[in-house]
């Protein structure tokens, strides 16, 4: 063991001294540690108050105690409180006082306070936005530490609520421009919005692709100058701007578009000005609805009432067929339309309406033959079907007209006959296409109607053509009629005058031709009217005109002739003797003469009546000299002609002033020589003339139809006399009427016979009429049937006149009559004549054998009663026993009787 002594030694002070310096040493490392420590400390602290001060959010931080311990420089300028306020120990109840003072906080400090110690006081993270006095949101969190103490974050949140709601305002303005234009997107109508200058701002699809865009983006920021023509652009910018200048809406307006098909479509359109929040028009909204086929359809209905009426109006063929096509080719797009109509040979097609085509094309094809190989149109009338070519260039049927249709830029032709209601072609309905395209369906049914209705026009044209030839022409012989001999003798007359030239009038009439009807029937004498009229017609130059007036009268008028009567004779005799010529009809060899009569212009007259009238005196003269000659015009005829005339003018009112009379001659029973009959014959008591026979007038009543008449006033008087006699006491007798073939073919007859016999008060059995032989050949069937109803009436019927016809022995048998009359001619020469006497006896056989009476009248000598007698002839008529005489006389004659008791 070592022993330390008590004095320090050299060594242990040394140590000592060594060990205080390693001390100080040490001492002063620690100095500088620590002060280097505290340095560190101090520039963390002031790194992590540099850290919390440049944090955006307010910060703060509380101990146990509710008391501040670091606050950031964001918080206070939050809450604008200052840094000498708002110290390390200042408690939360201090610090939200310093807020209320400074006036950003409202409401119950204690409530507020008792709100935070709780929250912390669950140790669980909570957050509140609150809003300052100054309307700043704040956004603060309260985060425990687990000690007791708290962390609180203040973020104001003003600006990103602020951005929060715009974004959302954006997006809910987004999404309701997205449902807004997705929604006008499904309209089928277009819808539009447009600024001041009239440029797109909104748009639905259907707008832009009408136009031909792609969509509704691609038509935004444009005009309408940039989309349209400039004439419809200048007219929709001068109605939008119409619109923004009076702030007047345009409301269903119509207006078209060229669509991007380069079709025109029709819209009805609606633009309404737009107003901001100071009722300022800023703009206009619209919408139009396509209209195309409604009106297409209208147009369509208006068209075929157009047409209709056109057709019923008889405007001309070519306008309405040319009407029709018009409105066929507004329905149908880059169609040319072409109606070609059936020509009268039948064989050849001639332009009819083409208003889109060219005019060298339709020329080149007027008068086209059909055929099974003649493009679409002729082929198609060939055919009698529709005749479809989608491409002329490879087509055959177009191989002959291929180039022609090209050169005129059609590559399609569809074309569909025009039939008349009895299916009768009568041309052709074609449509041309610049394309290689067949039809549609609905194409093809859009062509039936407008097919018929051409079909409608060219009948009503064919029609109106027929009527107005027959009321023009002789239906008979073609010739022109009465009618349009005025007209051509006036444009004679016009050119004669002018020219110093003539005009000769014949007026012809056939010699006998009743004749012929009577013996050979109507059909033969219609047959030789027509040889004749034909005749005469290739007789004269294509500039005279042949008319017939009517039965077998002509007339003839020779334009341009030379003031020369042999010229005028020489032309006339050529007629008569064409005319001559024998003509072969039905077995019979025929030859009819004429007789002429010539008036000539100037010197028979200068107006066409004084003409005409003076060719017909003329006529006349020729017949007086035994016909079968022509005569020239002479004044003396016209006193002869005033005189008929005068005698017509007065025969109409003799009936009315009682002028008329009536003579009975008796009718004799040649066994018992009992007059059981008399026939009613007609005189005219003329006032200064006196009493004028039935030749005298007769024929003119018949040439003016006054017969009618007169035949009605007969029948009835001679009715009422019968009766009168009969009232007197008299014996019954038959009072025996003739009736005239103009009378007898009025429908009315038989009424007219029941009228008189029931105003007179006669019985039917005392009524008979003479009918002629030639009136019953007329129309035999017909008179059959109207002798049958008076037969049933109990009037009888007698034949007068029999034996001058040809045909009548064959159909006698099927005749209702009672008695058969044998005509004078026969009687006269009936004692010495022998042919006279054999018709005479063939007459009265064959009464016999028919169980019919025969009368002879004209029977004025003993002999001739005498051979009648000896032929067992039943009755006679005739001077022999008396002439006509009044009915006084004939009451003497017979004798009276006392008239019975009622």
């Amino acid at each position: 063991m070592r022993t330390i002594s008590a004095r320090p030694s050299v060594e242990t002070t040394d140590n000592v001294a060594h060990l205080a310096k390693l001390a100080a040493a040490s001492l002063e490392a620690m100095e500088r540690e620590r002060d280097a420590t505290s340095l560190a400390f101090s520039e963390r602290i002031l790194h992590f108050q540099n850290a919390i001060d440049n944090i955006v959010q307010g910060l703060c931080t509380f101990n146990a105690s509710a008391e501040i311990v670091v606050c950031n420089r964001a918080y206070l300028r939050m809450y604008a409180l200052s840094p000498e306020i708002v110290k390390p120990g200042c408690t939360l109840r201090q610090l939200i006082e310093h807020r209320r003072e400074v006036g950003l906080f409202k409401g119950d400090i204690d409530q507020y306070v008792a709100s935070i110690l709780t929250t912390v006081a669950s140790g669980k993270t909570a957050s509140q936005i609150g809003v300052t006095t100054d309307g700043r949101a704040i956004n603060i969190t309260d985060h425990p530490m687990g000690n007791g103490g708290w962390v609180v974050t203040h973020e104001d949140i003003s600006e990103r609520l602020r951005a929060d709601e715009e974004e959302k305002a954006k997006r809910k303005a987004v999404n309701e421009v997205v449902s807004l234009q997705t929604l006008i997107d499904w309209l089928p109508d277009n819808v539009w919005v447009k600024d001041a200058t009239s440029r797109f701002v909104i748009s639905n699809n259907s707008t832009a692709v009408q136009i031909g865009l792609a969509g509704a983006t691609d038509l935004i920021g444009k005009t309408d100058f940039e989309l349209h023509p400039a004439e419809l652009a200048e007219q929709f910018f001068a109605d939008e701007q119409k619109i923004i200048r009076s702030g007047q809406p345009l409301i269903d307006h119509e207006e078209h578009v060229i669509d991007s098909s380069g079709a025109k479509r029709w819209l009805l359109t609606t633009k309404v000005p737009l107003r901001d929040d100071r009722n300022e028009v800023f703009g206009l909204a619209g919408i139009s609805r396509d209209i195309t086929e409604r009106k297409l359809a209208d147009v369509w209905r208006v068209g075929q009432r157009e047409v209709l009426e056109m057709i019923a109006m008889s405007a001309p063929l070519e306008q309405v067929l040319e009407h029709l096509m018009r409105l066929v080719e507004s329905q149908i797009t880059g169609i040319s339309g072409s109606v070609l109509l059936l020509d009268k040979d039948g064989v050849h097609l001639r332009h009819g309406a083409a208003p889109s085509l060219s005019k060298a094309y339709t020329t080149a094809i007027d008068g086209v033959r059909i055929g099974p190989k003649v493009g679409s149109c002729g082929t198609a009338v060939f055919r009698r079907e529709t005749v479809v070519v989608s491409d002329i260039m490879r087509d055959p049927l177009w191989e002959d007209f291929r180039e022609l249709a090209v050169a005129h830029g059609h590559r399609s032709c569809w074309s569909t006959p025009i039939l008349s209601h009895q299916g009768k072609v009568l041309g052709t309905f074609a449509l041309y296409s610049r394309e290689v395209r067949e039809p549609t369906e609905a194409e093809l049914r859009l062509i039936e109607l407008p097919t018929r209705l051409a079909g409608i026009a060219i009948e009503r044209k064919e029609a109106e053509d027929r009527i107005h030839f027959m009321a023009n022409h002789d239906a008979l012989t073609g010739l022109p009629n009465r009618i349009l001999l005025k007209d051509r003798l006036s444009q004679a007359l016009f050119y004669a005058q002018r020219y110093d030239r003539c005009v000769a009038v014949a007026f012809i009439d056939l010699d006998n031709f009743k004749i012929v009807n009577d013996s050979l029937g109507h059909n033969v004498g219609d047959d030789l009217l027509k040889i004749v009229a034909a005749r005469m017609a290739a007789c004269v130059g294509s500039t005279d005109t042949v008319v017939r007036l009517g039965g077998d009268e002509f007339v003839v008028i020779l334009f341009d002739q030379p003031k020369d009567a042999d010229v005028i004779a020489a032309a006339v005799q050529k007629i008569r003797t064409a005319i001559g010529e024998p003509i072969r009809l039905q077995g019979h060899d025929l030859r009819v003469t004429s007789s002429v009569g010539v008036a000539m212009y100037a010197d028979d007259g200068a107006e066409v009546d004084t003409l005409l009238g003076n060719a017909d005196a003329a006529m006349y003269r020729a017949k007086d000299k035994g016909r079968d000659n022509f005569q020239f015009y002479t004044s003396d005829l016209n006193t002869k002609a005033h005189e008929k005339f005068l005698l017509q003018e007065e025969l109409r009112n003799a009936v009315a002033r009682s002028e008329l009379v009536l003579l009975y001659q008796p009718q004799v029973d040649l066994r018992t020589g009992r007059v059981f009959a008399v026939e009613a014959l007609i005189r005219w008591n003329h006032p200064t003339r006196g009493m004028l026979s039935p030749i005298k007038f007769i024929p003119i009543a018949e040439e003016s139809g006054l017969i009618v008449q007169i035949g009605d006033w007969v029948l009835h008087e001679a009715c009422r006399q019968n009766r009168s006699w009969q009232n007197a006491g008299m014996p019954p007798i038959t009072v025996c009427v003739n009736v005239s073939a103009r009378q007898f073919r009025e429908k009315n007859l038989v009424s007219r016979v029941v009228s008189a016999l029931r105003e007179s008060g006669l019985r039917s059995e005392y009524l008979e009429l003479e009918l002629t032989e030639s009136l019953i050949m007329q129309d035999v069937d017909r008179a059959v049937a109207t002798m049958e109803e008076l037969q049933l009436l109990g009037v009888q019927i007698s034949i007068d006149d029999f034996g001058t016809g040809y045909s009548s022995l064959s159909a006698l048998k099927t005749f209702p009559v009672a008695r058969l009359k044998i005509d004078k001619s026969f009687i006269a020469d009936v004692s010495s004549d022998e042919n006279d006497k054999a018709v005479a006896c063939a007459v009265i056989s064959l009464g016999q054998k028919l169980n019919l009476r025969v009368i002879a009248e004209g029977v004025e000598t003993d002999d001739q009663v005498a051979f009648l007698r000896a032929n067992n002839c039943d009755e006679m008529q005739g001077y022999h026993f008396s002439k006509p005489v009044t009915p006084r006389e004939i009451e003497t004659l017979l004798g009276t009787r006392e008239k019975p008791r009622e």
